[in-house]
């Protein structure tokens, strides 16, 4: 079981960093909860009767939000860390692989995606499912979520090999609408890519519609100015390559955008104008996913390393060129904010997370700071986007539950999850006859069935 917040818990001692507006960050200061909820963030909280977790030189602060992954990918960890060719990617994880998937491929695919993300301190995952076969494989899923301990909003979306069908998905969303409610850890919406029919149905029950744009493979038909259909509740990720009069109705609409630093560059998605960069310049708050575990891991720091090194990368490209007025370069704080707050604002939980205020939902992260790769610690957000990794997260708080303690999560037996993924793993090449090269990538030929 999870390490249940039974009675009240104290972060003590800790550097923390609450990514709230109405509360400074701390050089040393408390952050008591109660229940799943954070009761005080101060300096010498009262301790009596709580459960003490020693902070004392490490970083306490808000929980990461990856706002884009595809989770069920999860088995086929680095199966193709070298594509650049988005279509020959689908051929292989989507009309090769993913065409055999059964519902406790789902499961397991979900649930080790899920895990490495709260070992990597992300509470909060927005699951961008484009391959909800049947039914029976979105219940799998969803129950790989909850049983987890992640929070998760679930985008139910159509899978992308062209032998499935989709005709169940938009009366399922009703069904999972009366199952997963609005108020609940885990939630459901809908991948709706550009289907307006799809998004209809999605509105009529409050959810979340979540699109892939890439400017140059897809346009936003003027069909979809059609009165509620685009808003806030509106998720477009990548948002490459595309034209000024498209930003301006996304931004008019107010809609979030979500960009991968790591699998934009991977499959050349992005050019110099930038797409974080874009939607801030017309007034939006990208937030930062990690896409895929096909190429890399589940973990936001590379995500945040990515965005730095590119957004000043692309910049100052520009200003060399001869540019006037090119954007300034990003900050530490500016990349925290798309890890953590923009994502929660993306997944419709601006109000309940992300940052470490009285009132909010207890997803918090303890961090070490001991590691000879990470002290001494001069800046605090620095030191969490450009030094620390995955080993140096200590605590994971989901709600209230302790989700990793002492640098172990809970609640998992590790080994049966690896057996369970590389079975399914297995199973799936086996079945669908595709080779993969231990050693490189080069032509790891797909097999007649």
């Amino acid at each position: 079981m999870s390490i249940a917040n039974t009675g009240p818990t104290l972060f003590k001692g800790g550097i923390v960093i609450t990514m709230e507006n109405r509360l400074p960050n701390l050089a040393r200061g408390d952050v008591l909860v109660e229940g799943e909820t954070i009761s005080a963030v101060g300096m010498d909280l009262p301790s009596e009767g709580a459960r003490i977790i020693d902070a004392a030189g490490c970083i306490v602060m808000p929980g990461l939000v990856d706002a884009h992954h595809h989770m069920w990918l999860g088995v086929m960890r680095r199966l193709m860390p070298d594509v650049d060719d988005l279509f020959a990617y689908i051929k292989v994880v989507a009309e090769t692989l993913g065409a055999h998937y059964r519902p406790a491929d789902m499961f397991t695919s979900t649930r080790l995606t899920a895990a490495a993300c709260l070992d990597a301190g992300i509470t909060t995952v927005i699951d961008a499912c484009h391959s909800s076969r049947s039914p029976e494989h979105t219940d799998a899923a969803l129950a790989a979520l909850q049983s987890s301990g992640i929070r998760a909003l679930h985008m139910v979306g159509g899978a992308m090999d062209s032998r499935a069908s989709s005709s169940h998905i938009p009366a399922d969303l009703k069904r999972l609408a009366s199952k997963w409610d609005h108020s609940g850890r885990i939630r459901v919406g809908l991948f709706g890519q550009f289907n307006i029919d799809w998004w209809r149905a999605a509105r009529d029950l409050d959810m979340r519609i979540l699109t892939e744009f890439i400017g140059d493979l897809a346009t936003l038909g003027p069909e979809f100015d059609e009165p509620g259909l685009l808003g806030p509740h509106n998720i477009f990720n990548h948002c490459t390559r595309l034209p000024e009069d498209t930003w301006k109705r996304l931004a008019a609409a107010g809609v979030n955008v979500t960009v991968n630093p790591r699998s934009d560059a991977l499959f050349g998605f992005d050019d110099d104008r930038f797409a974080f960069q874009q939607a801030i310049e017309h007034g939006l708050t990208p937030a930062l996913g990690i896409d895929l575990d096909t190429a890399f891991g589940s973990d936001m720091f590379g995500e945040m390393h990515a965005l730095f090194g590119q957004q000043r990368s692309a910049m100052r490209y520009r200003r060399f060129r001869g540019e006037k007025n090119t954007p300034a370069p990003i900050t530490v704080e500016g990349v925290l904010r798309a890890a953590t707050v923009s994502g929660a604002r993306a997944a419709g939980l601006e109000r309940q997370i992300s940052s470490l205020a009285p009132g909010k939902q207890a997803d918090i992260i303890m961090i070490r700071t001991d590691d000879v790769a990470v002290f001494p610690v001069s800046s605090a957000i620095g030191t969490v986007v450009q030094a620390v990794e995955r080993s140096n997260v200590d605590t994971v708080m989901v709600a209230g539950s302790i989700r990793k303690r002492s640098g172990k999560l809970v609640d998992l037996d590790v080994d049966a999850l690896s057996r369970e993924a590389t079975g399914s793993l297995e199973y799936l090449l086996s079945t669908s006859g595709y080779r993969a090269d231990l050693f490189g990538e080069k032509t790891a030929p797909v097999l007649a069935a």
